[in-house]
């Protein structure tokens, strides 16, 4: 007999907890459909409100009667683009092309200016020795009574002095001067006469000359001493 009611105690226990088990599903059930239900109301009203902000704003700063329409590229806008491209690259490419040729026209006329000038040079300083001959045959015929052998000294003295001008050659005035290092070339010294001659070139041995203003020869000269 005891085991009957514990038996039926037993089986009134599990279906008192299968009952509790189902309401709790039941309500579980009920309250998750009813949380997706609230989610997806916010849900859609947050989007709504999003997408309705966006259109005032958009509505707001779009002009009355305004249509939108997508920007497209004419492709001829893209081939004149390229064609200005191109052009420029052509224009940057002339000017260096023009500047090179133009330095090496310069170089060019420079370089064949200075061959011209050594040439020249070479020569002239090759004539000046003949040039001391004849200024010395003119101090000799000084005291010549021939009067015809001083004047073709002159003559040709004259002549061949002109024609080195031309050239560009020019003699360098020594006497009197200051002894410059840069254009003197000191054989002795000697007493100077004066005080004011002092350190300054006295006597000239062998004149000095320029050939188109650069120094293609010393002058060889005698320098006052400075006296004691």
């Amino acid at each position: 007999m005891e085991n009957n009611n514990e038996s039926t105690e037993k089986e009134n226990l599990n279906e008192r907890v299968e009952n509790i088990k189902n309401t709790v599903t039941e309500k579980a059930t009920e309250f998750a459909a009813d949380a997706k239900g609230k989610a997806e109301t916010f849900a859609g009203k947050t989007l709504d409100a999003a997408e309705k902000l966006i259109n005032d704003v958009f509505k707001k700063n779009k002009p009355e009667d305004a249509e939108f329409e997508e920007e497209l590229v004419d492709p001829k806008d893209v081939e004149i683009d390229e064609l200005k491209k191109e052009l420029n690259e052509l224009r940057d490419k002339y000017v260096r092309l023009f500047a090179d040729f133009d330095n090496a026209k310069k170089r060019m006329a420079r370089e064949k200016l200075e061959i011209i000038m050594t040439a020249s040079k070479d020569v002239v300083k090759d004539l000046l020795p003949v040039l001391d001959d004849f200024e010395r045959a003119m101090k000799a015929a000084e005291s010549s009574t021939d009067e015809n052998v001083k004047a073709g000294i002159q003559l040709i003295h004259s002549k061949l002095q002109s024609m080195l001008a031309t050239k560009g050659l020019k003699p360098m005035e020594s006497i009197g001067k200051e002894f410059d290092t840069e254009q003197h070339e000191a054989i002795t010294e000697i007493p100077a006469s004066s005080p004011e001659m002092e350190g300054k070139v006295v006597d000239e041995l062998e004149k000095g000359y320029l050939l188109n203003d650069k120094i293609i020869r010393f002058a060889k000269v005698i320098v006052g001493k400075k006296t004691a």
